[in-house]
């Protein structure tokens, strides 16, 4: 009869329901219980309505053998993770340049756990992601490997999956961006730690060993929330990004992507007459710098990465006329914008990863150079220091190099990939400095003997403030451009249609 459901798409329509929130009600009251979200909950956030097409939705545990396989397609649905595709990001974004992969561990099933089937679906969309270029949003929250998977009888360690080679493969082919909340545990923390780019919530722990694995190695009882606090993460780099919530997360991943999605229509900017007053008159005092990029960029465009790691070199992104560029500039409210080990190695991975995907570099420079002395070299400075020249010197992309400030010695160097005749225009803001080594250093090092010569320590002060204006007044901004060392002196208002017409002119 016409409207009459066949049986088996009743069937169907049952059996799926199962794997939803509706029929899983204790499920879902445990994760809002402590105040988190449920996948499902997760992914509808994450994906724009109605996009997303879900692979393997009927899998369950590898467990037939030892439990109910009703009560499995409930209580194990999806086999712990739901994995497809969708678009992102898709009403400011035209459809093309929308499209995502999605994996969200759901880890009301077994904690999270990786079973046999999880990994198999997780193998899947990796090859899909590849062969289509779709960038991957992963939520990692999981326990890591699952013992319990009984049905399994054709191995014994099951080392020889696929899954972590096949998600580390996709690195430099396509963006990945996990997300974390709770506990992030073995191999859902090796995933985490693999990707692109990290997010976590301030409710996050995450370490390459939990409990269990801890307390069978024979290292002692340990609380799941000792191991890898999110705080604690934050300060060594693991994330790049701390967020409130998950809502906060999902909402920091979609704003990540999009970076790498292309321009957006809609954009606004700040008064950019600001910029001319934002560097001191006084060269010896700091400023806020993130004033300086929060003015520069469209409205509300400025994302930043590991804050509290690496601070002396800010990474981020930013949008001018809403397209996308990366952004690295110098702190000099941290070690007076010296460059560290840690800012280094920040910068350059951060380098790379941004080339690798096509995004444009803009450099604000503010430096005295590399920071120096044995606590430096005791953090293997000659090594961590040298892998941002070594970046640099492979970037494709498009630098523009916009001077603040100082542009001193190797670190300002290290700033605009490795030379100051790499960036396709390297333009100073009038406040601009510029020599082999910061002007202080250099006339203490360069006229030792004519300031021993005074006896004086008043006189002796005021010869070494003379010859430090003489310096001053030799490497200035306009002097540099007039050797033809850098491009152009410019007016602070006009930076962002500098870089924009530098960027036009490199074809970008």
């Amino acid at each position: 009869m016409a409207g009459e459901i066949r049986p088996e798409l009743a069937a169907l329509r049952e059996r799926l329901a199962r794997t939803l929130d509706g029929e899983r009600a204790e499920a879902l009251h445990k994760r809002h219980e402590k105040g988190n979200r449920s996948a499902r909950e997760n992914l509808a956030d994450l994906v724009d309505e109605g996009t997303f097409l879900e692979y393997g939705q009927l899998a369950v545990a590898a467990q037939r053998s030892r439990r109910d396989y009703r009560e499995l397609q409930s209580a194990t649905a999806a086999d712990g993770i739901i994995t497809g595709t969708a678009t992102i990001n898709g009403t400011v974004i035209p459809a093309e340049r929308a499209r995502a992969a999605v994996v969200v561990n759901d880890y009301a099933v077994l904690a999270g756990t990786q079973g046999y089937f999880h990994h198999h679906k997780l193998d899947r969309i990796c090859e899909l992601a590849e062969e289509h270029g779709l960038p991957v949003v992963m939520y990692t929250e999981g326990g890591g490997g699952r013992p319990g998977d009984t049905d399994v009888a054709i191995q014994i360690a099951g080392l020889n999956l696929r899954s972590f080679r096949a998600w580390a493969g996709l690195s430099g082919k396509v963006l990945r961006i996990a997300v974390n909340n709770g506990y992030c545990f073995a191999g859902n923390a090796a995933l985490f730690g693999c990707a692109d780019f990290t997010i976590a919530t301030r409710n996050s722990w995450i370490g390459m060993a939990g409990p269990a694995m801890i307390e069978g190695g024979g290292m002692g009882v340990v609380d799941a929330k000792a191991i890898g606090p999110a705080e604690e993460q934050v300060r060594n780099g693991v994330i790049d990004i701390l967020a409130e919530d998950e809502a906060d997360a999902t909402r920091l991943a979609r704003q990540l992507l999009s970076y790498f999605q292309g321009p957006v229509a809609d954009w606004h900017c700040a008064d950019q007459g600001a910029l001319r007053d934002m560097i001191p008159e006084d060269r010896r005092w700091a400023y806020p710098v993130r004033r300086v990029i929060e003015t520069l960029a469209d409205e509300g465009s400025f994302l930043e990465l590991r804050r509290v790691y690496g601070r002396s070199i800010i990474t981020g992104f930013i949008r001018l006329e809403g397209r996308p560029l990366a952004l690295i500039a110098n702190d000099c409210q941290q070690l007076g914008g010296a460059v560290d080990s840690e800012a280094s190695e920040k910068a350059a991975r951060f380098l790379q990863i941004c080339n690798n995907f096509g995004l444009p570099v803009l450099s604000l420079t503010d430096t005295p150079g590399f920071m120096v002395g044995p606590a430096s070299e005791k953090a293997a400075a000659v090594r961590r220091m040298s892998s941002l020249f070594v970046t640099g010197a492979s970037l494709t992309v498009p630098l523009v190099a916009i001077f603040l400030r100082k542009g001193y010695g190797l670190g300002a160097m290290a700033m605009t990939a490795g030379s100051f005749a790499a960036p396709v225009y390297a333009a100073a803001w009038p406040t601009g400095e510029f020599g082999g080594m910061g002007l202080e250093g250099a006339v203490r090092l360069g006229y030792r003997k004519e300031l021993e010569a005074v006896e004086d320590p008043a006189e002796r002060e005021a010869l070494f403030n003379k010859l430090v204006a003489q310096l001053y007044e030799m490497g200035k901004a306009t002097e540099a451009a007039s050797f033809l060392e850098i491009d152009a002196v410019i007016d602070p208002a006009a930076t962002r249609e500098v870089v924009l017409a530098a960027l036009r002119s490199a074809g970008a």
